[in-house]
């Protein structure tokens, strides 16, 4: 038996997300299909973590013990012979036999994109949020240091967790911008946040109330203030899925 580890790129525009559920059609569906056509065995694969309908990844990393002996130099080519063009396998390589895609997993970061552009982007309308107008970035920029470090995140997670615990640790949270090409506004927002693990919907809350910071709804210091009520209800709203990619998961 080998435990195997691939790195996956997928656009989850027509996908239920990743996890496996009911109505189907989910990124582990499809991946856990393409396998059992090339491997001949029915498996279940293990990812660091789920990623909503519409979210994408950039290097999502799932696992999955087999008895195959295909050579592990052409399972991507091979698996992605098998997978619609919006999912790709990037690299697959051996694991230790106790690794585990989401209990070893050290740390996750997301990558969260605002075009505030007047006229969104037709090719990247399926990855880019678009705000049609600006945004106070420096703002933005001072209430995102609240989050940093480890506290409790009751008001930046859904009211549907279940986890037992709120509590995480935020390594870094920073906001890069990229200037517009044709002059037709101020460009992209880019919200980088990186953490040990992340709450359901987290990172879109925090965004969707950084949004409001950028806008002169809030206080940049109001951002600190919801952290520490840990009331959902006083957090913005959930940015929406599109604009979230998970961008890399450290071992």
């Amino acid at each position: 038996m080998r435990n195997l580890v691939m790195t996956v790129s997928y656009e989850g525009t027509r996908y239920f997300g990743f996890q496996s559920q009911l109505q189907g059609n989910t990124i582990q569906d499809r991946i856990e299909e393409a396998i059992e056509k090339l491997m001949g065995e029915k498996i279940h694969i293990t990812a660091s973590g789920r990623t909503d309908a519409g979210v994408h990844a950039r290097a999502q990393i799932f696992n999955f013990i087999t008895s195959s002996s295909i050579p592990i130099q052409r399972l991507a080519l091979a698996l992605n012979s098998r997978l619609p063009p919006d999912i790709r396998i990037l690299e697959a390589r051996m694991a230790d036999p106790d690794f585990h895609a989401r209990r070893s997993a050290k740390r996750k970061t997301y990558r969260y994109t605002i075009n505030c552009n007047r006229v969104p982007d037709v090719f990247q309308r399926h990855m880019q949020f678009h705000h049609p107008t600006p945004l106070n970035v420096e703002a933005m920029r001072h209430a995102l240091q609240a989050l940093i470090g480890e506290h409790d995140f009751t008001s930046y997670c859904s009211v549907k967790s279940t986890k037992p615990s709120h509590v995480r640790t935020i390594y870094d949270a920073y906001i890069e911008t990229v200037d517009a090409e044709t002059g037709s506004g101020p460009g992209l927002i880019h919200v980088w946040v990186t953490g040990n693990g992340f709450l359901q919907h987290m990172v879109r809350i925090i965004v969707g109330t950084l949004m409001q910071v950028g806008e002169g709804k809030r206080t940049a210091a109001n951002m600190g203030d919801v952290l520490r009520a840990q009331n959902r209800r006083l957090a913005g709203p959930t940015a929406m899925a599109h604009g979230l990619m998970l961008w890399e998961v450290v071992y």
